[in-house]
Order: C-alpha cells, then sequence, then structure tokens
C-alpha cells in the first residue's frame, strides 16, 4: 500500500511538471478516498462535521508542490557556511535593527514577560519569514490543512507527524481564532510570523495584544510573545550565552557530540577564540564540529538546545545565535573562516554579485544573499553575453568580471 502511493506521488509530480495542469489521476481518487477515511480519526478528537467540512471544501487532489518541497530542506542539504550566508547578513542585520526600533515597546514588554531576549526574537522572526515579508507573498504559501493533508498521505517519511498536526490544524480553526482563508503556512504546516507548526501553537500560543484571540498571522504581539513562550518552556536562560567558538586542541574532533562541563573541556586543552576563560565552568557543554577541525568549532550550552526545540537543526540554532548576536552588538562574527571552495564566495559578495546583476537589468529578484534559480538564470545570461562558459554558478571570477 506504501509502495503504491509513493509511486502515486511521483506520477503526480512528473505530470504536473510536464504538463502544468494538476492531473486528473488515481492519485486523486485515492487522496479523495483517504481523506473520507481520516474523517473519523479526527471526529474522535473532537473535530466537528462542520469543521472538517469548511477545511476540505472543494479539496480533490494533493498539493505536489508540498511534495517537492518536502524533499529539499536547505537546513539540512545547504553547506554550513551557503546556509548562514543567507541568513546572517547586512541585510538581515540592517531589517532587524530598524524592526527593533519599530516594535521597541513590543519587543520590551515580551522580554520583560519572559525572560527572552529581544535580539534572540528577532533573529528567530527574520529566520522564520523575514520579519513578516514572506507572509505578503500569498505564491510562497500553502493552505495548511491540504499541505498537511499531503503529507499525511503522499510521504511516508511524515505521514505521523502530519496526520497530528493536521488534527491540531482542525482544531484551531474549530476555535475561530483564524478563518479559513487565513489558514496558510509552510509546505510542513507552519504558520504565522514565527512560523508554529498546529500542535506548538496550540501549546504555546499568547495573546499579547489583549484581542482576544492568539493571532500569530496579524499581530506581531502575538507572534513574538508565542515564540518567547515557546523559548521559556523549553528552559531558556536569560544572559546565558548559547557557546563558544573555540580552539580545539589536535585529536580532539573525536569527542564532537560529547557533553562535559567547560571545566572538563578546559583541562582536554579546549580554549575560547581569543584567550578568555570560560565563564561558569561548571555548565555542561556539547561539542559541535560542523565543518569539521578545518572550520569553526563550537562548545554550545544550553540555550542553543532551546533553540533547536524551534528547530532541530545544528545549523538553524546556529544561525539564530548568530544573528541574535550581531542584532544586540555583542559579537555574531566567527574568528575561524569556513572552509569554502576555491574560488567561492562569502555573504557580501554574493549580495554584491546579485546587485550587479540587478543593475545589468539581468536579475529581478530580491537582493537577499539566495543564490537559487533566479540568480542562476541570471548568471547565465550575463555569462552568455560576455562570451564566458554559461555554468550558471557564482565564483570570485565571475564577480570580478562583473565589476570590470
Amino acid at each position: 500500500m506504501v509502495l503504491r502511493k509513493i509511486l502515486m506521488v511521483l506520477w503526480a509530480v512528473v505530470t504536473v511538471h510536464l504538463s502544468g495542469a494538476a492531473p486528473v489521476s488515481a492519485m486523486n481518487v485515492g487522496f479523495k478516498q483517504w481523506l473520507d477515511d481520516f474523517y473519523p480519526t479526527a471526529a474522535k478528537e473532537g473535530i466537528s462535521r462542520a469543521t472538517w467540512d469548511s477545511a476540505f471544501t472543494g479539496v480533490t487532489e494533493p498539493d505536489p508542490q508540498v511534495l517537492e518541497k518536502a524533499s529539499f530542506q536547505p537546513e539540512f542539504t545547504t553547506e554550513i557556511w551557503d546556509y548562514l550566508d543567507s541568513r546572517v547578513n547586512p541585510l538581515a542585520i540592517d531589517k532587524g535593527r530598524k524592526m527593533a526600533k519599530v516594535h521597541a515597546a513590543t519587543l520590551a514588554a515580551v522580554e520583560q514577560k519572559f525572560a527572552v531576549e529581544q535580539s534572540v526574537l528577532l533573529a528567530i522572526w527574520s529566520m522564520e519569514s523575514n520579519y513578516g515579508a514572506i507572509l505578503e507573498q500569498p505564491e510562497r504559501l500553502f493552505y495548511v490543512p491540504l499541505a498537511l493533508a499531503t503529507l499525511a498521505y503522499g510521504d511516508p517519511k511524515r505521514s505521523k507527524f502530519a496526520r497530528t498536526q493536521l488534527v491540531a490544524a482542525l482544531k484551531i480553526l474549530q476555535t475561530g481564532q483564524i478563518g479559513r482563508a487565513h489558514l496558510m503556512g509552510s509546505w510542513a504546516g507552519a504558520m504565522g510570523h514565527t512560523q508554529f507548526i498546529p500542535t506548538s501553537y496550540l501549546a504555546y500560543g499568547v495573546d499579547m495584544d489583549g484581542s482576544g484571540r492568539r493571532d500569530i498571522w496579524n499581530s506581531v504581539p502575538d507572534a513574538l510573545a508565542t515564540a518567547a513562550n515557546l523559548l521559556k518552556a523549553n528552559g531558556w536562560q536569560k544572559g546565558s550565552p548559547w557557546g563558544y567558538e573555540v580552539v580545539m586542541p589536535a585529536g580532539g574532533e573525536k569527542l564532537r557530540e560529547e557533553s562535559k562541563t567547560l571545566a572538563e573541556w578546559a583541562k582536554l586543552g579546549f580554549k575560547r577564540v581569543g584567550g578568555v576563560a570560560f565563564a561558569r565552568q561548571e555548565d555542561k557543554a556539547l561539542l559541535k564540529v560542523p565543518a569539521g577541525p578545518e572550520g569553526p568549532v563550537f562548545l554550545m550550552l544550553g540555550n542553543f538546545s532551546v533553540i533547536k526545540r524551534y528547530n532541530n537543526s545544528d545549523s538553524y540554532a546556529l544561525a539564530v545565535s548568530l544573528l541574535a548576536d550581531r542584532l544586540a552588538g555583542s559579537g555574531g562574527i566567527l574568528v575561524k573562516a569556513w572552509p569554502r571552495p576555491s574560488g567561492s564566495l562569502n555573504a557580501d559578495e554574493k549580495l554584491e554579485l546579485q546587485q550587479r546583476l540587478q543593475q545589468l537589468g539581468l536579475y529581478i529578484g530580491e537582493v537577499d544573499g539566495h543564490l537559487g534559480p533566479a540568480t542562476e538564470k541570471a548568471i547565465r545570461s550575463y555569462q552568455g553575453q560576455a562570451g564566458l562558459s554559461p555554468d550558471g554558478l557564482p565564483s570570485q571570477n565571475l564577480l570580478q568580471a562583473l565589476r570590470r
């Protein structure tokens, strides 16, 4: 049965790519049957027929784009330096500082109530929705009940997760906190300014603005307070660092992912970059070597693990940590460079590349450091005009040519 569903999903995705139209296939029939079969499960969780019908009236087929997105998650497939470049860069920092001024009163109130630093909340807001900008781009959003039903039906790896989240999403709809038209989010069901999956919304949602609703979609106070509530509930320690960049002794890599007190790490020869002694040496720390011994090495403390309760990815947690430090004006710049391939670009150079391509009228996307398909297309166009090999790859040689 599982194999049959997988084959049906693959057929549907290929058909959509080739024809550009939604396929009328056995997959759609199977999906409709799955919805019918799942309703009794939802009903046992208290979902009324009226809520179910409100959520799925007019829904007849799965969303193939959800399955495409599920096959590629940048936190786990992108080199860590490229991931950080696109998220901890001058644009994110500049916008974060502007948002800090615009929402100063809200941030101060949330920090006072939940004891979570404003810079951390801003960093999460940036990471999750580009400070809400994604919510203003409907083409990038998915109808959450459909997205979750698609995963539950067509993605065996995520089926259990999606079934649980689908019931939770229907519970949100049933409370009247948000209507069907606003129940939009990511392909995985994450919603609002700070991208909460439905179960986390139900567990941590906060009505910070006093409207009587926990509205993470439209209310910045509610969204930031909800994020702070999740961090606090999972053990956030205000004023404690997320971790330290360290100098690792020879052979230290074999201890990666081990947990010891900072005093024990110090005895083994691990030192903070810059030679400053570890504070609170009794604290436990986990050794992270994300790019091998040639790249930056870290001893991660409890707050780093708390951030991973938001998104269980080391790359994500490190990006939040470094961006928060930059927004707070307290660091966030690594001493040791990432072991980038020869000729590759850093974060500032990626922005410059997009800006120069934009000035030539070749790139029409946002200058954000994300070197995706639109940037690749622009690079190929420039290379064709300049008589270069049209490989579409960003490089130092390409940037030098653009500068000339």
